[in-house]
């Protein structure tokens, strides 16, 4: 053996046994493949594609600014965002394998005009005040440090009637959706009128307090694969960050985000925690199959990512890729926000989280 060539769609392995070499032909004139030659595929542990990458605040912000002035939402495909591409992926728009995720940027006056996909999105508010998105006709204001989803086939739009612009980071777990061939999309009508109360039907019917939902009969039916509750507020998260951190007197706590009518994660496929540190605390080392991308919202500090060592400031966003030991040291206080497809590999149980080393 051993060899293979490229020169047909499947690929020809050879040897240097003539009969076994003809063999190896016919198999992939017949698009075969032997596995015995495969043995590459079947890895001690996960092997990455995507690598460690950080994105800093500073050069998004100033892209996504250039972009305002250069870029008409209508020139922009009705979304004006900046994806993360990782480096390791062979030039795909993709943060991960299975995430894409990217900075949208809407300038004062602004109406990005509604459309769906059964890709399922959240979009976490990094700066700016005065827009609401809109999500199967639901008025949801947009405030720094806020969780909005949008499970998969829910119409969107979002509009900034005020006059600051707005930033906020996509997650979507699009390359999955394409992966699976199941990935559809649609133009919608759009209302320029629509209005915005202070508070969304979703917060006034499930987030009015932890461990409280609707029941009887005038409330709405519900029985969709994501939470009910499409937005998460900084202040209650800020708080619930706040009490963990007293009560268990540590230097780093971690809050998930989950559907409070079951439990389970807000979206089937995507996973979204909130981590806080103290000033000077430093994380454990740990690994996870599975990507996971995480924006810096408040303070300073470093990630260690296996060999990869980045300073972090707020707005900087970065990727773990599956298995890549991570640890986090703050500097100062450190809010750091977690997307994740751990729902994903939960489902098909293949997901493993492993502690390299203690914390220190």
């Amino acid at each position: 053996m051993i060899g293979a060539t490229d020169s047909m769609t499947t690929k020809r392995y050879t040897s240097p046994d003539p009969e076994l070499d003809s063999y190896y032909g016919d198999l992939a004139a017949k698009d075969l493949q032997p596995l015995w030659e495969l043995g590459e595929m079947f890895t001690s542990e996960p092997k990455a594609a995507a690598v460690p990458h950080r994105w800093r605040a500073a050069d998004l912000h100033e892209l996504a600014g250039r972009a305002g002035n250069l870029v008409p939402i209508e020139r922009g495909g009705d979304r004006r965002v900046i994806g993360l591409a990782n480096p390791g992926l062979g030039g795909a728009p993709f943060i991960a394998p299975s995430l894409w995720a990217g900075v949208q940027f809407l300038m004062p006056g602004e109406l990005a005009p509604p459309h769906r996909h059964t890709a399922a999105a959240l979009r976490f508010i990094l700066g700016g005040r005065g827009a609401y998105t809109v999500v199967d006709g639901d008025s949801i204001p947009m405030t720094p440090g806020d969780l909005v989803l949008t499970p998969g086939w829910t119409v969107h739009e979002h509009h900034n009637p005020g006059d600051e612009p707005m930033v906020w980071l996509d997650v979507l777990d699009l390359p999955l959706v394409i992966g699976l061939e199941a990935l559809f999309f649609e133009q919608r009508p759009g209302n320029p009128e629509q209005r915005c109360p202070p508070r969304s039907a979703s917060e006034m019917l499930y987030g009015q307090s932890a461990g409280l939902v609707p029941v009887g009969n005038q409330t709405p039916a519900f029985d969709g694969p994501s939470s009910p509750l499409t937005v998460y507020r900084w202040t209650d998260t800020d708080a619930a960050l706040d009490a963990l951190l007293e009560a268990t007197s540590a230097d780093e706590g971690t809050v998930r985000f989950r559907d409070p009518t079951r439990a389970r994660d807000v979206m089937p496929t995507l996973r979204c925690e909130m981590t806080r540190m103290r000033a000077g605390a430093t994380g454990c080392t740990q690994r996870q199959t599975g990507s996971q991308v995480f924006t810096v919202l408040n303070g300073s500090g470093r990630a260690q990512l296996a060999e990869h060592s980045f300073d972090l400031t707020a707005g900087d966003i970065f990727v773990v890729p599956s298995w890549v030991p991570w640890h986090l040291s703050a500097d100062t206080q450190l809010d750091v926000f977690v997307t994740s497809d751990a729902p994903v590999l939960e489902a098909l149980a293949l997901f493993r989280r492993d502690q390299v080393e203690a914390s220190r």
